[in-house]
Order: structure tokens, then sequence, then C-alpha cells
């Protein structure tokens, strides 16, 4: 019967996020042993995201969550993807690289992938979910709210950057979002099946 679920991310406010999505389901979660690094060596978002569920629940044996997210972007043949997060040292360096890349470029179309995936306490992976959110880039970035790219991440629907957004407004419509609306329906179905 599944308890809880070690989160594989040593970041307390992935978690903190994450609690956030799962609020309703009854699971306790808990940030992975901080010795237990997994290297992501994946291709795709999907791959990073089982591979670190996968190999969280075999070290730990408990069941496992993980998911791995990033900025895809069309002009740039879908960079910086699976290395968003070391495009740079920090949010400033990696945005000020993304927008130096794309320049004057005209077209600006980009997306949020988010893939969250759950492992068995033997590392096979139960469930998986992707979630997407279109937009664009912002030739400078606008608000203070979020992290990441959030400030140049622009959502033409509402006409706001990730970082102009309320909390809520960002967790109904972000990728992570997505992914955690498509996820939780197939999670309370497989915990009922472990009951």
């Amino acid at each position: 019967m599944m308890k809880r679920l070690i989160v594989a991310t040593g970041n307390p406010g992935k978690l903190k996020e994450m609690q956030s999505y799962l609020a309703d389901v009854p699971v306790t979660l808990e940030l992975k042993p901080a010795e237990l690094d997994v290297d992501e060596t994946g291709l795709t978002f999907a791959e990073n995201a089982c591979l670190k569920a996968s190999e969280i629940a075999r070290a730990t044996g408990e069941w496992a969550i993980a998911d791995d997210s990033g900025l895809a972007v069309d002009a740039l043949e879908g960079a910086p993807g699976v290395f968003s997060a070391r495009y740079g040292k920090t949010d400033a360096e990696r945005i000020e690289r993304l927008l130096g890349e794309l320049g004057n470029e005209l077209d600006r179309a980009a997306q949020f992938v988010c893939v969250v995936a759950i492992a068995r306490p033997d590392g096979a992976i139960a469930l998986q979910a992707e979630g997407i959110c279109p937009g664009e880039i912002l030739h400078a970035p606008r608000g203070e709210a979020g992290f990441g790219y959030d400030p140049v991440f622009y959502v033409p629907e509402h006409r706001l950057s990730f970082a102009e957004m309320s909390p809520d407004l960002k967790r109904s419509v972000s990728h992570r979002g997505r992914a955690f609306d498509q996820l939780l329906p197939k999670l309370r179905s497989l915990m009922a099946s472990q009951a």
C-alpha cells in the first residue's frame, strides 16, 4: 500500500510545489536522502523523469515520484530542452543566454514541458503524465514572481508572463499543473487498487 512517496529531488521548493498539487491525495511526500544523486542522462524529459523515479525507488525500497521539465524554443530547435537548468549558472545567466541566442528572431514560439513519473519500490514505472504549456519568449523579462525562465515566458491567452501570474493562475495553466491534472485521476485509481 502506498502511504508515502519519496520525491526525487533535494529541492525543498519543488517538494512544497508537489505537495500543493497532491494536497487531496492521502500520501506523504518526503525528500530523497541527500546522498542519493541521479545523473540525468536521458535525452527527453520523459526519460529523465522515469530514470530519477526508478533509481530513487530502487535505492530506498519505497514508491518514488520525479518530474523533469524545461523550456523548448521552436527557433532554437527545441533548445534549451533537457538542458534548461544547465543553460547557465543562475536564472539571470540562463535568461540572458536564451535572449542572446534568439536575438531579433521573429518566431518566438516556445513551450514549457513537464513529465511526472511514479515508480514502484522495485523501480518499475507505474504512472507517467506529461503537461505542456504553449507560449512565447518575450524580448525582455517581465514580472517579479516565479523562478527560472518565468519572466520571459509569455502566455498570450492570459496576456501575462509566468512571473506576472498569481500562484493560483500559474498553477492552473503551467506545464507542471497540467501534468499533475493528468496524473491525479490515475494516482487515485492506483491507490484504490492497492487498498
